[in-house]
């Protein structure tokens, strides 16, 4: 058996790739660490997936000439960690920023999840311990 010790990268494909950068960047906070002017894919951190190692989201812009995406995706929906102290605050700079949160249950963690929807069409969840009591 492979020994997994946590995910590097998850990697979406992006029409437009301001418009993703300004979502997972600017709204969402992720440290971007593709040099500014380097072309190509779009590095971001999210989080650590082993000492060496980050977890990176990683943004592919398509040409204009892609086909438009189809359902259903293939990807059912990306899940980042939030600490949860940031969670009623995440939902609030959502909202804000006229984005539609939808709310979640997590059928195996005992966890708060909310979701929304990229500029792409791609779900992405927002995953928080309980608050402490």
């Amino acid at each position: 058996m492979i020994q997994i010790d946590g995910l590097a990268e998850v990697v979406l494909n992006v029409r437009d790739a301001s418009r993703a950068v300004a979502f997972y960047g600017d709204l969402l906070g992720l440290e971007k660490m593709t040099p500014e002017g380097q072309s190509g894919p779009i590095f971001f951190r999210a989080g650590q997936a082993t000492n060496r190692i980050p977890s990176l989201l990683v943004l592919v812009p398509l040409s204009p000439e892609t086909e438009s995406f189809r359902e259903p995706r293939t990807l059912h929906h990306l899940a980042l960690a939030i600490p949860a102290a940031a969670f009623d605050e995440a939902r609030a700079t959502l909202t804000d920023a006229g984005v539609e949160v939808r709310d979640g249950k997590h059928p195996v963690l005992a966890v708060r999840t909310m979701y929304v929807t990229d500029p792409d069409g791609n779900e992405v969840e927002l995953i928080s311990p309980e608050p402490a009591s």
